[in-house]
């Protein structure tokens, strides 16, 4: 459609009319006419497609699923929490634009510092105005591809403008920062992480035998670390070296954010990207640092949340539903059982609640 399909023709409205033009007067009426007819006609169809546009975004605004966020945060026994994190259940107020099929966007992102917490604040505070700003603002493709390509961009620019304020300090910053963020568009969920932060599903199933439903556990998320073949190879190939599991013995992640001394070593900042489209038998979605998962294998995480969830007993409070109560108090209690259970590291957990 043209841009200007809608504004009407320009009109001879003043002058004076020759001699040679005394005939004009009546055609001229009548072409009015006939566009007068023509823009009350296309005023019809544009009030027609804006109505059934609404009534489509209406329908599709209907049984879509609702993510609420819960954060608990442990400094273990660390002298200084370096993990950060961001809920935005709404990222509405942040897009330029947002998609015409898109309904609701929400993000939630979880980030483990390492060498100090200016990384993971930095990322924390920049990555989802970046995101924002580079978000898709039109179905001018496929989808899932503009989202994959945006989030590559976004963790590639926080990445560069965080290397450049650290290397414009005295002394440089060595700061670097894993991260795990979660974008929800309508009831498709992208998952973009690297480092050793993860992200999990929690999805229910019915049951083989004897009635009743079992939970299975999705990983959403691809754990970086310079053990993985992949990994160690880019950086032999980069001129870097693996030893004792670490970057040069000293970094054990293979990607990450900052760590400018390690980017010629083959550390880089490509994220890794999943994307699952959420369902009725979704209950939660798990991010956390590696923190959480030091003490904990991802099914045990999900069962140790289930069960608060469905059996525990918790104390109402005032202004909660039952069902908020409790995704707080699995939040709260999963984090608190990782340091009970000997983790010495920062523990960051994030439980986004899925309900349709």
């Amino acid at each position: 459609m043209d841009l200007f399909d809608d504004l009407p023709e320009p009109r001879q409205t003043s002058g004076r009319v020759s001699s040679a033009t005394t005939a004009r007067p009546q055609a001229t009426t009548e072409e009015e006419e006939e566009e007068d007819e023509e823009e009350k006609k296309r005023l019809k169809r544009r009030r027609e497609d804006t109505e059934e546009e609404g009534e489509v975004k209406r329908v599709c605004k209907e049984g879509l699923p609702v993510l609420k966020g819960y954060v608990a945060a442990r400094r273990g026994e660390r002298d200084e929490m370096q993990d950060a994190h961001v809920l935005l259940p709404d990222m509405s107020s942040y897009l330029n634009a947002r998609p015409s099929p898109a309904s609701r966007v929400s993000y939630f992102a979880v980030f483990d510092g390492h060498g100090g917490a200016r990384a993971s604040r930095f990322a924390a505070e920049h990555l989802h105005h970046i995101l924002a700003n580079k978000f898709p603002s039109g179905l001018t493709g496929n989808m899932d591809v503009l989202i994959k390509r945006c989030l590559l961009d976004t963790f590639r620019q926080t990445d560069e403008d965080f290397l450049r304020t650290a290397s414009s300090q005295k002394p440089a910053w060595k700061d670097g920062s894993t991260a795990t963020c979660v974008l929800a568009v309508d009831d498709t969920v992208y998952v973009a992480n690297l480092g050793d932060s993860r992200a999990v599903l929690c999805r229910m199933e019915a049951a083989a035998a004897g009635g009743g439903r079992r939970s299975l556990t999705l990983p959403l998320s691809t754990e970086h670390n310079p053990t993985i073949y992949e990994e160690r190879r880019r950086i032999q190939r980069a001129g870097g070296t693996v030893r004792d599991g670490r970057v040069l013995r000293v970094l054990e992640v293979s990607r990450s954010i900052g760590d400018g001394q390690y980017k010629r070593c083959g550390v880089i900042s490509s994220p890794d990207t999943k994307r699952c489209q959420l369902t009725a038998n979704d209950r939660f979605i798990l991010l956390a640092c590696d923190g959480l998962f030091k003490v904990f294998s991802a099914e045990e995480a999900v069962k140790f949340v289930l069960h608060i969830l469905q059996e525990a007993t918790v104390e109402q409070k005032p202004g909660l539903t039952e069902e908020e109560v409790r995704s707080e108090a699995a939040c709260q209690r999963l984090a608190s059982e990782a340091v009970r259970r000997g983790c010495a590291d920062n523990v960051t957990v994030i439980l986004l609640s899925i309900s349709f």
